[in-house]
Parts: structure tokens; sequence; C-alpha cells
């Protein structure tokens, strides 16, 4: 199923919105195959929408079998992908890094002849080590405990975590820290807790981090972050694979 999204505004044919243009000097064509249920989906839209960069989106079904006119474009069969006039890449971060070296903005991702920009890609470069190592996969954890003492138990421990490991690269970073965006996952804490998957103790315990709390507000607020996300309806079909996974572990 297609659906052609709203252009984004661009000033001209070379130039963005943000005002970048391309290293040829041409904005490419833009294909952008995504299911909005999917947290790495998501991390590459935040980018194309930060960057407000204009494309066409093709949504992608992930509860039924993929067509065989998708497996021609991403044999893995996943998303996101993206087609860039003719060429396909794979795989959210490459996805996103594309786009933030192909439109390069100070305020969202520097290039790494700027001025310090080396030193904040490696900066960044770590954080994202820290975030899926240490923090993200524990997650998974504390959504697939059983309700009660033992998910309240993993919740505390996931806050210890993140106090530990994340709140100190934390410092003054602003939304999309450095073009890595992680507004699917934090977004997402956030919405479990209120629908009850997650415990709320929990993202109470988040939130009351200085430096986390600060950050997450900011991303949770961004329109970037939220430009297609259903929190309702995420909820509700996460709730139901979570206990498919349950089911299937006992």
């Amino acid at each position: 199923m297609a659906s052609s999204v709203t252009p984004l505004p661009v000033n001209g044919d070379t130039t963005t919105a943000n005002g970048t243009t391309t290293t040829n000097g041409s904005t490419p064509k833009l294909t952008f195959y995504t299911n909005h249920r999917c947290p790495w989906a998501h991390r590459a839209n935040i980018t194309l929408q930060a960057l407000s960069l204009p494309y066409e989106e093709v949504i992608i079904d992930l509860d039924s079998p993929r067509p065989q006119w998708y497996l021609d474009i991403n044999p893995r069969g996943l998303v996101p992908a993206l087609k860039v006039n003719n060429e396909i890449l794979y795989e959210s971060a490459i996805v996103a890094t594309f786009l933030a070296d192909s439109f390069p903005s100070p305020t969202f991702y520097p290039a790494s002849n700027e001025s310090g920009g080396a030193m904040q890609r490696a900066r960044v470069a770590f954080f994202v080590d820290t975030f899926i190592g240490k923090v993200n996969s524990l997650s998974m954890a504390v959504l697939k405990a059983e309700k009660g003492e033992e998910q309240e138990k993993l919740g505390k421990e996931f806050v210890g975590v993140v106090e530990k490991e994340v709140e100190p690269l934390l410092e003054g970073a602003g939304p999309f820290l450095g073009g890595r965006s992680w507004g699917p996952f934090v977004l997402r804490y956030k919405v479990y807790a209120e629908h009850g998957l997650l415990p709320k103790s929990m993202q109470k315990g988040l939130e009351a981090l200085p430096n986390y709390g600060k950050w997450s507000k900011a991303i949770c607020e961004h329109p970037a972050v939220l430009n297609g996300f259903d929190g309702p309806s995420i909820a509700e079909t996460s709730k139901a694979r979570i206990e498919k996974m349950k089911a299937g572990t006992k």
C-alpha cells in the first residue's frame, strides 16, 4: 500500500528548507519504505522530518508476508528502506547517517571536517553503543516481566542503569543528540507507562533524572518525533506482541 505524503517545503530545486544542498548540487528523489509502528523506521523518519526533506512514503504491512515487489527492493523484508534515485539503502542507522551526511546541518549532525565535528561524532557513536548495549536491551526484559513485584524490580534496575550509563552523557544534550534520535524509544517508554505496559514508577524515575528528564521532555514534544506517531495504537499492538512472546516462552 503506497501513500504520498505532502512534500515538506524546499527552497528551489537544490536547497532544502534548512538551507542545505546535496553534494552534487541537486536534491535526490527519496522514496521511504516504512511502517509507523516500527521504532527503527521511526528513527529514520525523524531524520527526514528534522531535515525538512521532501519524500514519498510507502507503508509496508508488517502483519503479512512481504510482497515480492518489496523483497525485490529489500531482500530482508525489513523496514526502513530508502530509495535514493535508483540506489537502495537499508537499516535505520545507515539511512539516518546518509541523510545527515548528504544534508549537513550544524544543529542536527555536524560534518566531520567542521570544527569539533569529528569529536562530536565520536561522542555520539559512544552514546549509541551505550544506549543499545546497556539500555535498550534491558527495556524488553521489563516489558516481558510479570506485572507487580518482578516488573517493578526490573523497572527500578532500568532507571539505575540509565542513571549510571546515560545520564552523564546527556549534559547539555539537544533532542537529536548530534543527528542520532532516540525519540522512538524514549517516546515509547513514556507511552508504554501510560498504557500499563511499563511501571509508572519507572517512567517517574526516568523523568526525575535531571539530564534525562530534560532531554526526554524535549524529545517527546518535538514535531519531528511526533510525526506519524499514534501512541494508543502502538501501545495496543505492542501489548499483543509482548503477550505472544511471553506465551511462547512458557
